[in-house]
């Protein structure tokens, strides 16, 4: 193998693999996002008052 076919595949193995990290991390943010929306929608995380008791909240005083 010549010097130049040698230095051709190092080059285009090194494009490889630089694809595949491109890829990989473009995959991972489509994901954590895909989650984040979805997080969203199902209202994961925001406190609810559904399970306390009657008129726990009714005398909150937001003036300041």
């Amino acid at each position: 193998m010549d010097m130049m076919a040698m230095v051709s595949t190092m080059l285009a193995s090194q494009q490889g693999a630089l694809q595949s990290n491109i890829a990989a991390t473009l995959t991972k943010q489509n994901m954590d996002m895909e989650k984040s929306t979805v997080l969203t929608l199902l209202g994961a995380g925001q406190p609810s008052l559904a399970n306390v008791g009657p008129g726990v909240g009714g005398n909150l005083n937001v003036t300041a």
